[in-house]
Parts: structure tokens; sequence; C-alpha cells
């Protein structure tokens, strides 16, 4: 069915010179965004905008990283607008836009976008999820909210106690969707669009479109617009995939090698106590480095990432509970110091770097005998890497940690 769907697709030269105004977002709107320091918009929210403020349905795909949450969240905001605006403030308003996320993480960096612009007309957001006490999210919505933003779980729990109801949701938006799908919360998604009200709007995003999508594309999206981002595509994009065939015994020195260099290092592992022991190794040779997994609460895993965005650290050491989600835009590098099982991960831990048009690096280790495995995952997902035989102090690792 989704093969059917013809994407319209945009590039950056197509965009130059269009602003947020030529696109039909209001003055209150477009000055906000240039305080978050978005003056001029991206490919993804050059083409979707309009088609959302016209009120279609809309299915966007672009890889992560190109801008999508201002592509939905400007003109969401805009649209309610036109829908009374901020007139209606009395107690206990009903929702009128819901926005999913797939992890909590997602949905907190989600709000910190829309919050402002949302509050730059009058208008209130609240974040829904999963993994802390509920109370302060109840009391938000007994005093009334406009835009919800949140994750399934959590939202589905409080519909079946009652203390919320969606039945005014007008604009419905679908973020990560397939990762949503991944995570096996397709069925709660399902369940949570049709509490909404009928007709309503849904605006569909994500990188990926497979089965779990095509059947939330079938059901809730009436005649799509359909978009995407020419030319960002991981494999032709400002991405630089590398492969280093190692000896086992070798890899703690090496990424100790690659980590030795100024910028920010995001790096993957395949189990939350490797995890925590490679941030503590590199911790006592003398990098800033934390680490950020499922063992930690939010409030650990909300500071950890603010240290990295901040600068405090310069490594992050994480499980793939980061690989989506996580929107640091200055990541110039990405170490997978545990090569992925899937190509869709692959393309998930790779699109941390390489964000909004920048130059970005992803280097993978593995031992010899995974080569074959990595040449068909590499295939799977689209991307050319250069494989080279790596030990500690090769001219391969210096250059690298020199970028």
């Amino acid at each position: 069915m989704l093969e059917r769907l013809e994407a319209i697709a945009t590039t950056a030269a197509e965009v130059v010179g269009v602003t947020f105004g030529d696109l039909g977002l209001g003055e209150n709107i477009v000055r906000e965004l240039a305080t978050l320091g978005a003056a001029t918009p991206f490919p993804i929210q050059a083409a979707t905008i309009p088609d959302v403020l016209a009120g279609r349905d809309v299915l966007g795909r672009g890889k992560t990283g190109s801008g999508k949450t201002i592509a939905f969240g400007a003109p969401l905001v805009e649209k309610l607008l036109e829908n009374n605006g901020a007139k209606d403030r009395k107690m206990a308003r009903k929702p009128r836009a819901l926005i999913l996320a797939p992890t909590r993480e997602l949905a907190l960096q989600i709000d910190r976008t829309i919050q402002p612009i949302a509050r730059s007309v009058g208008l209130f957001t609240t974040q829904i999820y999963g993994g802390v006490p509920q109370y302060r999210q109840v009391s938000a919505l007994q005093r009334g909210v406009d835009i919800i933003i949140g994750t399934a779980g959590r939202i589905e729990d409080l519909i079946e106690q009652g203390r919320l109801d969606l039945s005014e949701v007008v604009v419905t938006v679908l973020d990560e969707a397939d990762y949503m799908c991944d995570l096996g919360f397709l069925e709660p998604v399902q369940r949570i669009l049709r509490q909404t009200k009928k007709g309503g709007q849904k605006l569909l995003f994500s990188a990926t479109l497979d089965k779990g999508v095509a059947s939330l594309v079938k059901e809730f999206l009436i005649n799509p617009a359909v978009h995407e981002v020419a030319g960002e595509d991981q494999a032709s994009s400002t991405i630089d995939h590398r492969v280093l065939v190692i000896e086992h015994r070798d890899k703690s020195a090496i990424i100790g090698q690659l980590v030795d260099r100024q910028g920010k290092t995001l790096i993957f592992s395949r189990t939350r106590a490797y995890a925590e022991q490679l941030a503590e190794q590199l911790e006592d040779a003398g990098v800033k480095a934390t680490s950020l997994h499922g063992d930690l609460n939010q409030a650990r895993r909300t500071r950890n990432l603010q240290m990295l965005t901040s600068g405090r650290v310069n490594v992050l050491v994480a499980t793939d509970v980061a690989a989506r989600g996580i929107h640091v835009d200055d990541i110039d590098l990405v170490i997978q110091a545990d090569a992925p099982d899937e190509y869709k991960t692959y393309l998930h831990r790779s699109g941390r770097t390489g964000r909004a048009g920048k130059s970005g690096t992803v280097v993978t280790l593995i031992p010899k005998q995974r080569r074959r495995r990595m040449d068909d995952l590499l295939e799977r997902a689209e991307i050319e890497a250069s494989f080279t035989n790596a030990a500690p102090g090769d001219t391969s690792v210096r250059d690298l940690a020199g970028m």
C-alpha cells in the first residue's frame, strides 16, 4: 500500500530564500522560531508546513536530525490558533492536540522545542510519560492544557483511569512511528488514535516505513501528503562511515584513543554493565564521560544527557535507549563499541551525528569473524563504509581521533 503513495522530494536548493512567514506561520511563531535558532526553514519544514496548515494528513519521511519537530510543531500551534486559539482557558479543558513519541527522552526534547512556540501565543503543553509519579501530570490535566506530548503507556493508563479525555483532539502527531512499532506499541497507539476526535488531522513522521507503520497509515491517514527530503539518506549525507576490524583485547585502548579529541562523542554499547564500565574507564583515563542506560532513573538520565549537551562531559556511553530521540546537534563522532545486529539500529545510532546538514563520523568496531555480517548489514542499510584493520596507535586510529 505504501508503494502507491508517491512522495514529493524536496531539496535544500528549492527552499533557499523561503521564510517561515512565506509558509503561512504567524508573526509571533516566526519570532519565537528565530529565538530558538530557526531563522529559515529546513527542507522537511518547508515541504510539510503548508500541507499541515491546509488541514491535510501528512506522512513525512526523513532521517533523524532533519528538523521534523518544528515541521509538525510550529504548524500544529498555528492550527490550534485557528481553532479558538487561547480563548478557552477554563480549568480542566480537554487537550486539542496530541504528540506521541516512542521514549520519554524524546517526549521531553519535543516539549522543549514546542513549549516556547506554544507559550508565545498563549497555549500550554504538558508531558505525560511513565517512570515517574503521575500526580504532577494529573494536576496539569486538571488545570487544563492544549497540547499533550507523551508516550503511549502512560497516556493509555490515564485514559483508563478516566483522567484523560482525548475526544477533543483535532491534531495528532506520531513521531518516530517506526520505532514505536519496533518497541511493541503498535496496538496501544492504535487504541489511542481511536480515542481522538473523528475526522481529526493526523501527522506521521518516520525514518523508515515497515509493516507497523503501513498499518497505521492505512487505518488513520486519509489521502495523505507524502514528503521526503531528497539527498538526506545516510548513504549520501555528510556522514563518513568507517569500520575498524580489531582484536577484542584492543577495544578499550582504541576507544580511548578515538575519544582523545575535541568535540562530542557518543559511544554505543550493547549492555548497561559495559556502558557503566566503559564510562568509568574513560573517566579514570582523564576523559570527561558519563553513561545513559535503562538502569538509571529519569532524573539521572536527564542530568547525564544534559551534561553532554552543556559540554560538562565530552563523551556519553549509551545503550540503545539513546539510539532514538536523543537530540544533541553537535555530536560529530559516533562510536559503536558493540556492532548492532540489525541495519535499522545502525541507521538510528548513526543518525545521532551529521544532524541538520553538519558533518559527522560513525566508527564501528568489529572482530575479524564479524566481517561478513557487517557487510550484509551495511548492504541492507544502503551505506558504503571503509574497512580498515586497526590496532592501538595505528595511523587510522590517530587520524580519526584528530579529525
